[in-house]
This record gives structure tokens, C-alpha cells and sequence, in this order.
């Protein structure tokens, strides 16, 4: 089985759970730039993240066979904080790179004006760089966040196949179903989708242009999400067409629009644990016997 998790924050994630990841059939994944938890207070904390989105993180999953890519923005939350309104003048630099294969997170949180102003300028950066779109729907009053995002990315004028809508719920799927937009889902336990939830809403709205990822962060979540999703369908009966479908070709053509895509790494060997920056994710030395 191959799998490409379209939404996976591996900043918040062990070298542990790369090499699970891989051994569980992951070869590709997407790392969304996202709020870290921990409130940043500065534009300058922004130029580290994302740097290390593009190198640190890049090395650390090529180490197990996994090719790694990123979605540059302003994430929601912290688009309310005065401090970090530059941070939109500084993604023009980071929305040309290689690894680079969407704008994103963007959208809502709290739904201020804030948030508002920040979603409106970053779909005009996506459709001034011809890449697509990775939208946060909000946690709190989601059909009414999921209400206006479509409002606002009809009012842009953006192509909506390069605008992916994410962590959708049985509540906000049909919203968006009929909208062109594709569809994403969050497998994480507690807060949003379940695996088995997740296949309801497959056998009832089909497997077109419906990205499922394990969104896994800091909280209380499972990188291994998607592999577990994959075989609950096939438990379900879905065949193995259709799995691909949905972890592998899906996210393929949402993300391949960018151009950027470089979804098949060489597979693991000793001799790939090189260093990056003169670190490595190998510490210390093996004992001699």
C-alpha cells in the first residue's frame, strides 16, 4: 500500500514516527505551516520556521524514504496578532521555492476581520504564483466558518480545483460537495473525524476529490491515521482501486498543480543518514564492543 498524507505537521512529530510512518506504506506527505502552540511574537520566528520547513524537516523524512513537502502562510490564529501582519509581506520569498506545493493554512479561526483581511490576501498570492490552496476551516462554529470561507473564495475569483477544504465533518461535507472545491479530512481521535466516520462518508459522497489526512500535531494524535482510515475501508469493502484512489492519486493531482510535486524518494539505507547543517538524526555514537 502506498500512502501520501496531504496534512501531516511533522515539526511536532519524532524520528520515531517517520520510521513508522514508512514501514506503514507512507511515501509522501504534505507539512502545512501551522500555529506551533506557543505564540510567536515576532516576524523573524516565522523566517526559522519556515526555513526549517524547507530544510530541516525535507532531511529528517528523506532519511526513511519519505518525500517531504510544504504549504507556506500565515496561519489563521495568528493572523489576529499585530505583530505578525508582516509575515505576509515575507511569504512572496518562501512561495517560490521548490518544496513549496501550496499556500496554506489559511482561512479561519475566529472569524474576525483579521482573519478575513489575511485569507483575502493569501488567495491572491496562490493565484499570483499558480498554486493551490490549503484551506483551515474553524474548530468553533464550523458551518458557519465553512459558510464563509466558500463566500470568500467565490468572491476571489480563484479556480476552486486549486482551493482543498479541510477538516470537514459530516455537518460541513455536503457545503462544500457541490462547490468544486476538493474536500479534506482530519483522522485525529477525539476532536474530529473517526476512521469509521470517515468511511461512512466515502460510501455516501464517493472518493472524487476527497484528500484524508492524520493532521497529527502536538495534541493527542496518530501519524499513522491514514494507514488505519486505508484499511478500514477495505474492511468496509472498498477495494484496493479505490484506497489508492484516495491516498495516493488524490492528493497526487490536488498537489501536482503546483508542479512541484516529487512524490517518489529512494528507499531507505544506512548510507542515506547523512547530515543536514552538520546535525544529524543520528546522536551520539554506537558503543564499541
Amino acid at each position: 500500500m502506498r500512502i501520501f498524507d496531504p496534512h501531516i505537521h511533522m515539526t511536532s512529530r519524532t524520528t520515531d514516527d517517520y520510521e513508522a510512518m514508512a514501514a506503514a506504506g507512507v511515501r509522501a506527505l504534505v507539512e502545512p505551516a501551522f500555529w506551533l502552540g506557543q505564540p510567536r511574537t515576532s516576524v523573524a520566528s516565522f523566517v526559522d520556521y519556515f526555513d526549517s520547513l524547507l530544510g530541516w524537516e525535507p532531511h529528517r523524512a528523506s532519511q526513511f524514504g519519505i518525500q517531504h513537502h510544504c504549504t507556506i502562510a500565515l496561519n489563521p490564529k495568528e493572523a489576529n496578532d499585530p505583530r505578525l501582519t508582516g509575515v505576509l509581506d515575507l511569504l512572496p520569498r518562501y512561495l517560490l521555492k521548490d518544496g513549496v506545493v501550496a499556500v496554506g493554512e489559511i482561512g479561519y479561526d475566529s472569524i474576525t476581520p483579521e482573519e478575513d483581511e489575511a485569507f483575502r490576501r493569501q488567495l491572491q498570492y496562490a493565484d499570483a504564483y499558480d498554486l493551490p490552496v490549503l484551506v483551515h476551516t474553524p474548530h468553533r462554529d464550523k458551518a458557519t466558518g465553512t459558510r464563509r470561507t466558500l463566500d470568500v473564495i467565490r468572491e476571489s475569483g480563484i479556480d476552486p480545483a486549486f482551493v482543498l477544504v479541510d477538516h470537514l465533518n459530516e455537518v460541513t461535507v455536503p457545503l462544500v460537495a457541490d462547490s468544486g472545491c476538493w474536500m479534506g479530512f482530519s483522522i485525529y481521535p477525539g476532536t474530529k473525524m473517526s476512521e469509521d466516520r470517515m468511511v461512512r462518508i466515502l460510501r455516501e459522497y464517493g472518493t472524487a476529490r476527497m484528500l484524508v489526512n492524520s493532521a497529527a500535531d502536538w495534541g493527542r494524535s496518530d501519524p499513522l491515521s491514514t494507514r488505519r482510515t486505508a484499511d478500514a475501508m477495505r474492511t468496509a469493502g472498498f477495494d484496493a482501486e479505490a484506497v489508492d484512489t484516495v491516498f495516493w492519486r488524490n492528493p497526487l493531482e490536488f498537489y501536482g498543480q503546483s508542479e512541484r510535486l516529487r512524490p517518489e524518494a529512494a528507499p531507505f539505507t544506512a548510507s542515506a543518514a547523512s547530515d543536514f547543517a552538520g546535525n544529524s538524526i543520528r546522536r551520539g555514537e554506537a558503543l564499541s564492543s
